[in-house]
């Protein structure tokens, strides 16, 4: 029983919400024995998203639930662009994800050099003050690729993982949120699930649950790395997953 809520059929832009390439990633949903599949654009990418495209594609796979989504960057400040946003939408879940640090895409290619101009604890501490914001703006259901600072390899030297992420887990806990288990990591020079194993069993600890997603910008990587983020998170000691529908939520036993 695996699911993928983190997929991005337009990706970055390059490609058209159009039923004959939402439906491949159907089809590879169906061949890797996937129970469920969420899109989950960008939004900025917002107007180019067309709901009647995943009506017609579920049509033709009834044992595939399709939901649709939303991954939103979140910027101090934009809690009320969020709110206009998300305004009488039929959404079945919100992502919210960190990609930049004042105005610098950190998980860019282009940009990763920057990490070596700062504090790497500055860093880690400037990023999930930012995830905590997130969370506590109570604008979304799941936290998206949590510890994605880590893209490149780099780790705190002052402190632990733990100690930047144990507050972030408190204020998730207390929000009620899900924490995706995203294992595009693995595709990534970190080569690791997001988030880490030290941060799941925090997690556990508090009992925050949890989903799954693959990060997918292609059909090819529709649900590449989830048996492992599944193996990983039934090693830790958790036994189910959370779906999502209308932004109300349920609980599947992992496969």
């Amino acid at each position: 029983m695996l699911l993928d809520y983190h997929i991005h059929a337009l990706a970055h832009g390059e490609y058209d919400y159009d039923e004959f390439w939402i439906r491949l990633f159907a089809e590879n949903a169906r061949q890797k024995k996937l129970v469920e599949i969420g899109f989950s654009e960008h939004d900025e990418y917002l107007p180019r998203i067309k709901p009647d495209k995943l009506k017609r594609v579920q049509e033709d796979f009834p044992k595939l639930k399709i939901r649709i989504g939303l991954e939103v960057d979140y910027h101090p400040g934009r809690e009320e662009e969020i709110q206009r946003m998300l305004a009488g939408s039929n959404y079945d879940y919100i992502i919210g994800s960190i990609h930049f640090i004042d105005g610098w895409g950190f998980d860019h290619p282009d940009f990763k050099d920057q990490f070596a101009t700062q504090d790497i604890d500055d860093i880690y501490a400037d990023y999930f003050s930012l995830v905590n914001q997130a969370v506590n703006s109570r604008l979304f259901d799941v936290v998206g690729h949590m510890d994605l600072i880590k893209i490149w390899g780099h780790r705190p030297v002052k402190q632990s993982v733990q100690a930047y992420v144990e507050p972030v887990l408190n204020s998730i806990k207390a929000a009620r949120m899900v924490i995706e288990i995203n294992s595009s990591g693995l595709r990534k020079p970190v080569g690791e699930i997001y988030p880490a194993r030290e941060i799941m069993e925090l997690m556990l600890a508090l009992d925050i649950p949890i989903t799954l997603g693959s990060d997918a910008h292609h059909p090819s990587q529709l649900g590449e790395g989830l048996e492992e983020a599944a193996c990983l998170a039934k090693e830790v000691g958790y036994r189910q997953l959370v779906t999502f529908s209308n932004r109300r939520r349920e609980l599947i036993e992992i496969g």
